[in-house]
């Protein structure tokens, strides 16, 4: 061997470990997949179209330790030769992961599971598609519920606009409305009437707005005062423009005082003095606490009963009910407020609704009962060997707390 092959020989011996380091990356750079997840991907059901639904099972080195075995890394891609980025981390134990996408656009994925020594990626799938979906399929149960309550709302309308008499019980407290202005009016002396602390967007505050129009119709019938103090402003105006309308249906607009339906202050016992003084003044023959009511209800209610005032409450703060009921010649309880505007008005629309609604109830309460029933002897059934009827009442609680 000359010299010349003797040097060309020892270059490419020197080179040999060079070469093969730079080629080691290349091989790496793409590992073969080397485990089986049983990897699938789905759109995500009853969903407006926006996530994608990855399974996996579980890696037979997931065995709940968390020093040996990390968890799943799902890695996902816009094109199967695309470069994998991480979408998402899965503690070991779990074998699902819900991917937020955009809608339509094709998706693919792949697992890798990290072990505390080295790591192995699961196949490629895909492609992936989410869509949106016209109708929940796990709402079923408020579907039904819905289509019922609608169709006996209708009916009973219907039936209320053709003048059939529907029946509603008595309620004393807005029967008595009569006889609180008259007595007032014998009298020679005005009538309070407070809305308490609630809210223009308060349901009991609209509800007691159309209970002061009921009352105002009749002051102005029998020419009596009405003075309305506040708390809310925007109460204020609202009852302003409801004893305004109602003086004028009798046609007696010259009676209306804009300075009869005040604002006092929006300080909760500041409140409560002022409407206390105004009764201590005036000595109103007839006071009305309907609406929502605090701390200041017995306050309020104790100085009208010591001036000799007839009193009709009525607030859906059941806290404060057994104050009205102690102090207060009437109360209307909770829902009987709510039904004030249809028992006082008699209108077809408000008249349906509110027996519609009260048989819903009815089925409601009688069908808790029964289940209460259900449950309980198959529950004893079962203990004697005969399971099915607990499984009947095990059915019938899924189909109605399905989310």
């Amino acid at each position: 061997m000359n010299r010349a092959s003797m040097v060309l020989a020892a270059l490419l011996l020197a080179a040999a470990p060079l070469l093969a380091a730079k080629a080691a990356p290349a091989a790496a750079a793409r590992p073969a997949p080397v485990f089986s997840a049983g990897l699938q991907g789905e759109d995500t059901p009853n969903d407006e179209g926006r996530s994608i639904t990855i399974t996996w099972t579980k890696s037979p080195l997931d065995g709940g330790d968390a020093t040996t075995f990390k968890g799943y890394q799902v890695l996902r891609a816009e094109q199967p030769a695309g470069q994998f980025t991480e979408a998402g981390f899965v503690i070991g134990g779990k074998t699902q992961y819900q991917d937020n996408v955009d809608e339509g656009k094709p998706y693919y994925y792949r697992l890798r599971q990290l072990a505390a020594t080295d790591s192995s990626e699961s196949e490629v799938i895909g492609p992936v598609r989410a869509t949106a979906q016209w109708f929940d399929r796990s709402r079923v149960n408020v579907l039904v519920l819905t289509v019922i309550l609608s169709f006996l709302l209708i009916w009973y309308i219907e039936r209320a606009k053709k003048g059939e008499e529907l029946f509603i019980r008595k309620i004393q407290g807005l029967d008595a409305i009569d006889e609180a202005v008259g007595r007032s009016t014998e009298l020679g002396k005005p009538i309070l009437y407070s809305f308490g602390l609630g809210e223009i967007r308060d349901i009991v505050t609209v509800a007691s707005l159309a209970i002061l129009r009921q009352v105002a119709v009749k002051c102005a019938q029998h020419g009596t005062e009405l003075l309305v103090p506040n708390w809310d402003p925007l109460v204020m105006a609202a009852a302003q423009e409801t004893v305004q309308q109602a003086y004028s249906e009798p046609g007696r607009p010259d009676l209306y005082k804009e300075g009869n339906v005040s604002f006092l202050t929006s300080d909760q016992f500041g409140y409560a003095a002022g409407v206390d003084g105004m009764m201590l003044r005036q000595k109103p023959g007839a006071v009305f606490f309907l609406g929502y009511f605090y701390a200041e209800a017995l306050l309020m209610s104790e100085t009208g009963h010591s001036v000799g005032a007839i009193q009709i409450a009525g607030t859906t703060a059941i806290t404060q009910l057994p104050f009205f009921i102690a102090s207060c010649d009437y109360t209307l309880i909770g829902e009987e407020m709510l039904a004030a505007s249809c028992y006082l008005k008699r209108d077809p629309q408000l008249l349906g609704s509110l027996k519609g609604e009260d048989f819903v109830k009815a089925v409601l309460i009688w069908g808790f009962a029964a289940m209460a029933v259900l449950g309980t002897v198959g529950m004893l059934m079962a203990r004697g060997g005969h399971a099915w009827l607990g499984g009947v009442f095990q059915a019938i609680q899924n189909w109605f707390v399905t989310a």
